[in-house]
Order: structure tokens, then C-alpha cells, then sequence
């Protein structure tokens, strides 16, 4: 049965799609549990770090992520709560894989900032919030870990708004931390929420909600409790900012949540707060016309965000993440891949969660969906249907820091070792460079973060039986060289005898250095060399 436009425009205003943002073992994935848990999605919220059950994280899908307790990739997962269809991008926390959460971020129309209510913000927090900043959506903030002693709630928003320069609104009042963790007060309800912690992470939390004016909630969280409580309210409804939703749709205003994940602690009514407040799909610049494209439109559109190989052992294959712009899609639809210049058909769409896939026959503007890939997309990609052709800016690569030197131990396996170089390099987990002129025997590889390193030579063994020989460089940067390569004769450059030429898989070339020096000498000494920061993506 076809649907008409109402039923399409309807489907795409009930999608919320969001990523979620933190440092490392701050609780992101453990919120992203809780979620699903309140969702149906999932009935056990394994803790990510589980000893008792050998349960991992429901996102964590890679052994070396189950292992180590830490998300090395995004996940993408769809949930329905009180009638919104959810997205959730659950991202990698490590700095190191800070480029793997920019192009997710790409795909999403806000962001939960997850930050240890002990710790507060923490060094990778800045380096990821700012990539939220460049992109200018909603950003929301969840304090976790109030059921351990945290540090005082007014501290931990004046560093917000110190470190991450956005200011804060408290949506939501802690009464107490650790043992004598109280509950929440709803500044906008006037409600107090008392809790009792779950056990084992199995369902929700028993919950009571009192006026915070009356009695009955002295006599349950103490009178020094109480008469904190009402001190804060004053201090907060005389000095804090107003919620004003233009402020927060712009990224200057972040709502403050408080909560603990792991206890059930403030999270529903952080996910309903957060879904009233959060934005409908957003609209999407063509970048050939620079016109914006309406979510609602009949015409279906797309960007490529991601690629992942080997998500299941047993089919060897790549999924190419999909975020829906606008329109509907549906399986064995025909779509014009802009960049190929050919229409193509998609056979099969899959939703996942982790691990585990279901075939999708219909999606809409906001849903991620995952396209089996036979190699034919890259990272950017625009997908679209309609006479009038839109395609959708490309995705910007990170400069690599750290350089290594790679190559097999046994030669007789060349012909995984290229294979899966190439699959890996093409994800955009790392940057592959060759001698001028030379072949697959021996290359450099350039990564955003040394973890990726180990990750790659973990990756190489377990998926492609593939044993390497891995050799750290000093080089720090590298440039692309924009002159002619018909015309142009790197021999004959005058470089540091540390610089290197090489040139990555399209047969760019390019030079690594070791310092700023280096470039500094490679530009006064060769009048005519052009360098570029940038790649031609």
C-alpha cells in the first residue's frame, strides 16, 4: 500500500537522530544501553565493563571494543519510544578515533555530551565538543556517575561554560551524590523524582514524584535536604540562563541533565525532555546549488558517512552507512549515485544493532541505514532520485599525525595483505601512501591517533590472517603537492634530507615532514612547489 505525502511527513517529523559524545569510560555506551532498555529494544542492559554475566555492550561489536570495554567505531541503532522513531549514533570516545565521530556527527541533528560528574570535562570532551561546534547543532548535556561522589554541580557548570565556551541551562537539580544521592529535582515541572537504584541492570527503576514545596518530601530526602534544595532553586531561577530554544538550536545553550546511567538514575525523564526538546530531521545544503533540501520532499537523497568491513566473519562483507536526507526508501529502489554518474539499484538495506541486522524495506529523511557495498561507494558519496540531481558537501580528511612503515612477514600472503589495506584505508580509519611510482610491498600508513595502529595490525590478524612488521617514522605532517605531476620533476626538488615524497592511492603525491621547519624550507627553497594542507577529496 503506497502512502501519500501526509503519511511520509508524518513518518519523518516523529525521527530524532543524535549522536552521543564523550570521553572514554565516561558512560556514553552504558547511556546508550539505558535508552534501548527503555525503548524494548533490548531487555538486559549488559555494563559495559561486565565481570558477573559475560555480557558486553549491545554496541560494542568488535572483539578488540569487547575486550578492552571501549567503542573503537560507530555504531548506528533505531529504537521507537512513545511514538518517536529514535537514530542513536553511539561514537567512539578515544581522541584517537576523533575523525571516525567528525564524519558521524556529520550524519546527525544533534548530540549528547555524556560527562563523569567526578571528573568533569575532560580533554577529549573539548577535542570532540569542538567538533560539534563546527557543525552548529543542538547539543545536550547528561552529568552521569551522581550515584558515586561527584563534584559540586555549580562547579561542573561553570567549567562547561568556562573550558567549552557554550552556556549551560540545569533542566534538572541533584539532591545529594553517591550514598546520599537523592534523587532530581524538575525545575520546570517543580517536581522532585526520588529513586531507588535497579538491580542487575535488568528493567526500570521504581519512581516517586512529590511537589518539592510540600512535606512529604522532607520526610523522604531530610530536612538538610530539603532547605539545600530550596536555597538552589532560588540561586538557580535568579542567575541561571532561560531555556530559549533558539539559543539551543544554534549550539550557544546546552540544557544540563543530571543522572547516573548505570542505576536508572534521571534517564527517562532525560529521554523525554531531550525528545521534546530535540529537532525534527534537519534540512541539508546542495552544495551545487547551495539551496537547502526540504526533509519532506517527495524526491529521495542520501550521503555516505561511513564504510565498515567484516561487521559479520562469516559473509566477509562491507556496509556502507547511509543517513536518509530526504524522501522515503525503500528496498530494490533505483538511485543515481552522483558521484559514479549512474543510477544503481539498492538491493538491500539493513539496520543494525552492533552485531545483529534486520533487512529494512522502508526508511525515512533522518534514518541511518546500512547498504551492502560491492566497493562502488566511498566516504561522501550523495545518493538521489528526481530530475534535478542534488549532491551534498564532501566529508573533510583529517591531516595524519602519527606515520608508520608496514609490511607482511610472509610474503606469500601479498595478496591480503593489499586486500585488506585497501578495504581498511577505504572506511577512512587510516591513510595509505606508497613509494612514487611503487607498488603494495611496502607502505606508509598515516593515522589521526597511535591507537589506530593497533587496531590496523589487530584487524590485519584477525580478519585477514595477516601478520605485519610495523615501524614508527618521525614524520608529524604532510602536504599535497598541487603542481602539474606531468611537468613536474620531484627529483629535482632541494628538501631536508628528511623529507619524504610518496604518493597516497589515487596517485596524488605528496611530502611528509618531520617538522614545521622542513615546510618552511621546502617552500623558500623551491620558488614554484605549491603544497596543500587539504587533499583532493
Amino acid at each position: 500500500m503506497s502512502q501519500t505525502n501526509d503519511q511520509i511527513t508524518e513518518q519523518i517529523k516523529n525521527r530524532r537522530t543524535f549522536a552521543i559524545i564523550s570521553h572514554p569510560d565516561a558512560g556514553k555506551t552504558t547511556l546508550t544501553e539505558k535508552f534501548l532498555l527503555y525503548g524494548g529494544a533490548i531487555n538486559l542492559a549488559g555494563t559495559v565493563k561486565g565481570r558477573k554475566a559475560a555480557k558486553h555492550a549491545v554496541s560494542d561489536w568488535m572483539e578488540i571494543e569487547k575486550e578492552r570495554g571501549i567503542s573503537v567505531t560507530s555504531s548506528a541503532m533505531q529504537f521507537n519510544y512513545e511514538g518517536f522513531c529514535i537514530n542513536i549514533l553511539d561514537t567512539p570516545g578515544h581522541q584517537d578515533f576523533s575523525e571516525d565521530t567528525y564524519r558521524t556527527l556529520m550524519a546527525a541533528d544533534s548530540a549528547v555530551m555524556v560527562i563523569d560528574g567526578s571528573k568533569g570535562v575532560e580533554a577529549q570532551t573539548i577535542k570532540l565538543f569542538k567538533v560539534c561546534v563546527m557543525r552548529h547543532i543542538p547539543i545536550f548535556t547528561f552529568i552521569n556517575k551522581f550515584d558515586r561522589e561527584a563534584r559540586d554541580p555549580y562547579e561542573l557548570l561553570d567549567e562547561i561554560e568556562e573550558v567549552l565556551g557554550i552556556r549551560t541551562c540545569p533542566v534538572n537539580w541533584p539532591i545529594g551524590c553517591g550514598k546520599n544521592f537523592k534523587g532530581v529535582y524538575d525545575r520546570f515541572t517543580k517536581k522532585v523524582t526520588t529513586f531507588t537504584a535497579a538491580q542487575g541492570g535488568a528493567k526500570e527503576v521504581a519512581t516517586q514524584e512529590f511537589d518539592a514545596e510540600t512535606n512529604d518530601v522532607e520526610s523522604i530526602i531530610g530536612f538538610q535536604y530539603h532547605q539545600q534544595l530550596l536555597d538552589d532553586i532560588e540561586l538557580l531561577d535568579g542567575a541561571s540562563d532561560e531555556l530559549d530554544m533558539d539559543r539551543v538550536q544554534k549550539g550557544d545553550l546546552s540544557p544540563v541533565f543530571f543522572g547516573s546511567a548505570l542505576t536508572n538514575f534521571g534517564v527517562e525523564p532525560f529521554l523525554e525532555n531531550f525528545l521534546r526538546l530535540t529537532p525534527t530531521p534537519l534540512a541539508r545544503v546542495d552544495s551545487l546549488t547551495g539551496e537547502t533540501v526540504d526533509p519532506c520532499r517527495d524526491e529521495f537523497s542520501a550521503f555516505i558517512f561511513k564504510i565498515q568491513a567484516n561487521m559479520n566473519k562469516a559473509h566477509r562483507d562491507r556496509i556502507a552507512f547511509m543517513r536518509i536526507c530526504s524522501g522515503k526508501f525503500e528496498r530494490g529502489m533505483e538511485a543515481y549515485h552522483v558521484q559514479e554518474g549512474k543510477n544503481i539499484k539498492l538491493a538491500t538495506g539493513t539496520q543494525l544493532m552492533a552485531q545483529d541486522r534486520a533487512i529494512v524495506d522502508e526508511a525515512y529523511a533522518g534514518d541511518i541505514i546500512g547498504l551492502f557495498d560491492p566497493g562502488i561507494f566511498s566516504i561522501g558519496d550523495t545518493l538521489c532520485t528526481g530530475k534535478k540531481k542534488v549532491q551534498f558537501a564532501g566529508i573533510p580528511t583529517f591531516s595524519p599525525e602519527h606515520f608508520a612503515r608496514i609490511e607482511q612477514k610472509d610474503t606469500m600472503k601479498r595478496k591480503q595483505f593489499v586486500k585488506g589495506m585497501e578495504q581498511i584505508a577505504q572506511e577512512g580509519a587510516i591513510q595509505i601512501f606508497r613509494e612514487v611510482g611503487g607498488g603494495m610491498e611496502e607502505v606508509v600508513v598515516g593515522v589521526v591517533g597511535v591507537l589506530q595502529l593497533e587496531v590496523l595490525e589487530y584487524r590485519l590478524n584477525t580478519e585477514y590472517n595477516v601478520e605485519i612488521r610495523m615501524q614508527q617514522l618521525p614524520f608529524e605532517q604532510l602536504r599535497w603537492i598541487q603542481n602539474d605531476p606531468d611537468t613536474y620533476v620531484l627529483r629535482d626538488l632541494d628538501l631536508t634530507s628528511d623529507t619524504k615524497a610518496v604518493e597516497d592511492m589515487k596517485g596524488n603525491r605528496l611530502l611528509l615532514f618531520t617538522s614545521d621547519w622542513a615546510i618552511r624550507w621546502a617552500e623558500t627553497h623551491n620558488e614554484t612547489l605549491k603544497l596543500s594542507e587539504f587533499g583532493n577529496i
